[in-house]
């Protein structure tokens, strides 16, 4: 009798761990089937509605994350569980290629962009014409621009390269709102809470709260591409179709309704 109650609690056990087993290989199953995505904050919208679309109709989910592609590169460097990066510009996905972070061979170019002034919806500022020299700082007022912090977001990496190469920088430097990301950026311009600022031509496009008034030249600054890659380490089949899919006519129809140029 002994020893079929020790042989019953040893079945149990076994079952015990067999199920325990069973949950978790569960569940890493289904982490592999979700593709997570850290994209730059001006993607927001296009990103979230590609994602959509590859979620729909299989069994495979899309995380995403967006924020300012310094931020998500370091947060990649530091392990974060990101399959896939969406760069706003080259600078933060050759930071993680050199440090072995991106799978090389799934790197491409996908799209382009260009840089805008913005005001808000009911400012009485009319066209602003961004040429060399343009008086940027009587256009501010007793107010401030707002920009993606130009040492180390992409929006304001290239604003300020845009607005130094037209002679304005110097000028309306100590005058900058330094914001966390483009979207932030947006965000001030939205709330009426500087004058003017500086986004790139698609977040200015999905607000009725700002009105473009300027668009720079492209010769001011260089071209802004947004690279994208499977994290080292994180690819699967799931993450390959995700990539296909970026590149896809449906993709392409999704990045030019919010104003993306398509490489």
């Amino acid at each position: 009798m002994r020893k079929m109650c020790l042989r019953g609690m040893t079945v149990a056990g076994m079952m015990a761990v067999i199920l325990l087993l069973a949950g978790s290989f569960g569940t890493l199953w289904a982490a592999s089937d979700t593709v997570t995505v850290f994209a730059a904050a001006s993607t927001t919208n296009a990103v979230t509605e590609i994602g959509a679309i590859f979620s729909q109709g299989n069994e495979e989910g899309f995380r995403p994350s967006f924020a300012s592609s310094s931020t998500l590169a370091k947060q990649i460097e530091n392990g974060a569980p990101a399959d896939i990066f969406i760069s706003a510009n080259k600078k933060w996905m050759d930071y993680l290629e050199e440090k072995g972070m991106i799978e090389k061979d799934t790197r491409i170019d996908l799209l382009s962009n260009r840089l805008v002034l913005i005001v808000p919806a009911d400012s009485a500022v009319k066209d602003v014409a961004t040429g060399p020299g343009f008086d940027l700082l009587t256009l501010l007022g007793d107010g401030r621009l707002s920009m993606g912090d130009p040492d180390h977001v992409p929006a304001g990496i290239y604003g300020k390269q845009a607005l130094e190469s037209l002679g304005v920088w110097t000028t309306i430097e100590s005058r900058v709102a330094r914001a966390k990301d483009v979207r932030a950026a947006l965000a001030l311009v939205e709330r009426g809470e500087v004058p003017v600022g500086l986004v790139y031509a698609t977040d200015a496009a999905i607000s009725d709260k700002v009105r473009v008034v300027g668009t720079f030249p492209e010769t001011s600054h260089p071209p802004i591409v947004y690279p994208v890659a499977v994290v080292a380490g994180r690819r699967s089949p799931a993450a390959d179709r995700f990539i296909t899919l970026l590149q896809s006519p449906e993709a392409r129809a999704v990045f030019e309704k919010y104003g993306f140029s398509v490489r």
